[in-house]
């Protein structure tokens, strides 16, 4: 391998290529669909608050692990103390990994491109044969991470991004209505807020923390090894994918808000975007989407299996990286077969709880030329976002378990922080936290001086 200073503009067009390609799967397809049905008129706000947690938090993640010159998302939150760093980083490739996103990805795959073609008596037979046919060739992708960017950024996501555009194409030279339809729900009297909490179920920000090692590893393999250059290559590769998934998400939004000419509100966006290659391609278009969605969401599962098994095998040494990746494939065939809404039910107090501690980590990151690297800025930081991060994750419960007593309790604590009518009842207390941990950093080091 020849030793290189900087990338070249095509290697990094590969390189931001392919994070586009990790990054753009299963909720990056539905979720945007879906918010553009809900927010009616309002789509042009919810689409706002949709990218700042959709491009936004993406772009912060990705160039936070480049400016602190961290391996990936533990050595990042090693800033805080390693227990915290193990449970964190854990947590959040259990979500990305085995136990939300990438049994999504295969239940999303069979409901949009499958489904519509197999008797409805049969699909669970058929959704558990796709599940293992799906995880098995994931998983034979990911053995060799080396070559990540060849399979994703050169062959996988043009090709997806090719079927994806024949889509658009056809939705906006005919378009089945306009976008004067109501508004409904929360998107009625706050559609940028709401806009930005639908955001959490794309993952893409806990994404851009776990992707973190891939594209680092991707930039090593092609010959960059000082620190400074591959934390600049990281950003501009952050930069390149963010700003196609940007076009995207807003093109997916205003297509979901049209389709109200022709359907109804449906029960997730994976069956409007059904809906929609119907009605403009027949049955070529179901074929279409079918080959549209499998692309999209298996290049996901082979990042995310891999950065999963890269990760975990850096964090547990004993542990290989090729019994992870198995453990990664095998056990998402069992959750995929539980149904997508279900999923996507199930992981919302999850979300709920990971991202505020995700995006405080991350912001302290992108400031860290400012405000410095201190442990009491950090330990502080997340402590008072710890404790309302919890209070969010009750809040969205299922409704049969917010009756019960401790759950009230909590409740009724949560209610009284600020912004949590909005959603964001951690945003002051971890504001406070971030400040006294400042605070007694730059105490500390006039005192040790």
């Amino acid at each position: 391998m020849t030793l290189k200073t900087k990338l070249t503009w095509r290697q990094m067009l590969f390189i931001g290529m392919m994070l586009f390609g990790l990054f753009f799967g299963a909720g990056n397809l539905i979720f945007p669909v879906y918010l553009g049905q809900q927010a009616g008129h309002h789509v042009g706000a919810a689409v706002v608050g949709l990218l700042l947690t959709g491009i936004g938090l993406p772009l912060l993640g990705v160039a936070g692990i480049g400016m602190t010159r961290s391996e990936g998302v533990f050595d990042l939150a090693t800033k805080v103390n390693r227990p915290f760093a193990y449970a964190f980083t854990i947590l959040l490739y259990l979500t990305v990994g085995p136990f939300f996103a990438l049994p999504r990805l295969a239940t999303t795959s069979f409901q949009i491109g499958l489904a519509p073609f197999v008797p409805t008596a049969q699909q669970g037979w058929v959704l558990a044969g796709f599940s293992i046919a799906f995880f098995a060739l994931a998983w034979w992708l990911a053995r060799n991470p080396g070559k990540l960017m060849t399979y994703i950024g050169k062959w996988l996501t043009p090709l997806f991004l090719i079927l994806l555009g024949l889509l658009m194409l056809a939705a906006f030279l005919k378009p089945m209505g306009g976008f004067g339809f109501a508004a409904r729900g929360a998107y009625v009297a706050s559609p940028v807020a709401t806009g930005f909490t639908e955001g959490y179920n794309t993952l893409d920000a806990l994404a851009s923390l776990a992707f973190g090692i891939v594209v680092i590893d991707s930039i090593r393999a092609l010959g960059v090894t000082e620190p400074g250059q591959i934390a600049k290559d990281v950003i501009k590769a952050g930069i390149i994918c963010v700003a196609l998934m940007g076009v995207i998400y807003t093109l997916l939004a205003l297509m979901g808000t049209m389709s109200l000419g022709k359907f109804s509100l449906a029960e997730n966006g994976g069956i409007t975007l059904a809906q929609i290659a119907n009605h403009y391609f027949g049955t070529f278009g179901n074929l279409l989407l079918a080959l549209l969605v499998i692309v999209a969401c298996l290049k996901t599962a082979i990042g995310l299996i891999s950065a999963f098994g890269d990760t975990l095998h850096g964090m547990f040494p004993r542990i290989s990286y090729a019994w992870l990746i198995a453990s990664a494939s095998v056990l998402p065939c069992l959750f995929a077969n539980v149904g997508l809404t279900k999923l996507i039910s199930y992981s919302t107090p999850v979300l709920m709880f990971l991202y505020p501690l995700a995006i405080v980590l991350i912001a302290l990151a992108v400031l860290s030329p400012l405000l410095g690297t201190s442990r009491w800025l950090y330990g502080l930081g997340m402590l008072f976002t710890l404790i309302p991060a919890i209070f969010s994750a009750v809040a969205a419960l299922p409704a049969t378990w917010q009756h019960a007593g401790w759950a009230q309790a909590i409740l009724t604590v949560n209610a009284r922080l600020p912004l949590a009518a909005q959603g964001f009842s951690w945003v002051v207390p971890a504001l406070i936290g971030c400040l006294c941990g400042w605070f007694m950093s730059k105490l500390l080091d006039r005192k040790s001086s």
